[in-house]
């Protein structure tokens, strides 16, 4: 009889493993470190980053357009003056006029009297100072 002879597999090495660094036995040994959001002493202010003035929202600029208005506007015709003066420009979104309606209506419902936008009629918005007069 004649032995069969046994073919052993080929088995991939395992890596090593890491080894976690060591800490310290002592606090008095740790190096010191600054929180993340704390700011160099010797930091030069002239190389400080410029910072650019804050993004005007579209209805803060909706309220300024609504106070020079002297009849109530829709939103579509919000949004076309808040753009042609150069006050907010639109982003990737197709309908900032209908999110524009949507955050007047819900200011007015949650503020209430104290609203900067008051509803006139089906869609046409007025400045909330002038809607009061009216």
């Amino acid at each position: 009889m004649a032995k069969k002879k046994t073919i052993r597999k080929k088995t991939a090495k395992k890596a090593p493993a890491k080894k976690a660094p060591r800490k310290r036995a002592n606090a008095a040994e740790a190096p010191a470190s600054k929180p993340k959001g704390a700011k160099l002493k010797d930091a030069n202010p002239k190389d400080a980053k410029p910072t650019s003035p804050k993004r005007v929202s579209l209805l803060d600029a909706a309220a300024t357009v609504l106070a020079d208005a002297k009849e109530p506007m829709q939103s579509k015709a919000i949004v076309q003056a808040v753009v042609e003066r150069g006050l907010w420009k639109p982003g990737a979104g197709k309908t900032p006029h209908a999110t524009l309606y949507a955050a007047m209506t819900r200011e007015i419902t949650s503020k209430g009297a104290s609203s900067r936008f008051r509803k006139v009629d089906r869609g046409q918005f007025v400045s909330g100072a002038a809607g009061k007069g009216a």
